[in-house]
C-alpha cells in the first residue's frame, strides 16, 4: 500500500487530476448516493457549507459497494477515529501518514506541501457526511491547489445465519477545485488519472474496512493495534 492510501486526500488528489478528462460523464450517468441525513434536516450552516461543493463539483466519484464481515460498533468507532485507524495500519506494518485530531472534533493532515482538514458535518444510523478543505500538491511539477470536498458514506448491516454481521458500505466524493490546475494535472497524468480516481475511492473504503475486519478476525490483537500509544 502506498502511504497516501489511507487518507481522504488520496481521492481528492486523484479526482482533481482526473477532473479535465470527462468532467460531466459520471455526473450525468450515475445516480448520486442518498444522503444519510436529508439536507432539510441539517443546520443552515451545514447546508451552506456543503451544497455549493455538491452542486458545482469539479468532479464526482463513486466506487462500487464493498461488503465485509466485522463488528458494527467497531466499524463505526473507526469512522469516528481516523487517526487511530491510520495508527493501526502503521502498527500492522503499512506505511501511513499521520492524521491528527483537532480540538473542534475534526482532523488534519499535512504532507509535502499539502494540508487538509476535515470533519463529520452530519451523520445517522445509515451513514455520515464529511466536509474537507485545504490545499493539495499532487506532484513535484504541479502547483498547489485549493480544494473543497464532500464525502457521502452510506453503510448498512445484515445479520448472517452464522451469527456474524455483514456490513456493506459505499462512498461518493464531490470535489471542487481550480479548473486550470486540474487541466494541467490531467495533461501530465494522461489516461492513468481515470484509474487513479477509481482506485482512490475503493482504497478509502478499505482504509476503514481493513482494520474493522482485522479487529473481527483477531480480537486478541485488538488492544495492541488500537492503542493510542506508540503511533
Amino acid at each position: 500500500m502506498h502511504r497516501r492510501l489511507i487518507v481522504l486526500a488520496l481521492l481528492i488528489v486523484a479526482s482533481f487530476a482526473h477532473a479535465d478528462t470527462k468532467p460531466d460523464l459520471l455526473r450525468k450517468t450515475t445516480p448520486s448516493l442518498p444522503l444519510p441525513v436529508p439536507l432539510s434536516e441539517m443546520s443552515a450552516a451545514t447546508r451552506d457549507t456543503i451544497s455549493p461543493v455538491m452542486k458545482d463539483a469539479t468532479i464526482r466519484a463513486i466506487c462500487p459497494p464493498e461488503e465485509f464481515i466485522a463488528h458494527a460498533d467497531m466499524y463505526k468507532w473507526l469512522l469516528d477515529h481516523p487517526d487511530r485507524t491510520a495508527a493501526a495500519w502503521r502498527k500492522l506494518g503499512v506505511e501511513a501518514i499521520q492524521i491528527k485530531p483537532m480540538k473542534d472534533g475534526g482532523f488534519s493532515w499535512k504532507d509535502n506541501g499539502s494540508e487538509l482538514v476535515w470533519q463529520a458535518v452530519a451523520q445517522s444510523a445509515t451513514g455520515r457526511i464529511w466536509f474537507a478543505e485545504g490545499h493539495v500538491k499532487p506532484g513535484f511539477l504541479l502547483p498547489t491547489c485549493p480544494v473543497k470536498a464532500v464525502a457521502v458514506l452510506n453503510h448498512s448491516e445484515k445479520q448472517r445465519q452464522d451469527g456474524d454481521v455483514s456490513i456493506t458500505h459505499q462512498i461518493e466524493i464531490y470535489l471542487k477545485t481550480d479548473s486550470k490546475a486540474a487541466s494541467l494535472a490531467a495533461k501530465i497524468l494522461g489516461d492513468s488519472a481515470t484509474k487513479m480516481a477509481e482506485q482512490g475511492s475503493e482504497q478509502l473504503l478499505m482504509f476503514f474496512s481493513g482494520i474493522a475486519k482485522y479487529a473481527h478476525d483477531k480480537p486478541e490483537k485488538l488492544r495492541e493495534v488500537l492503542s493510542d500509544k506508540s503511533r
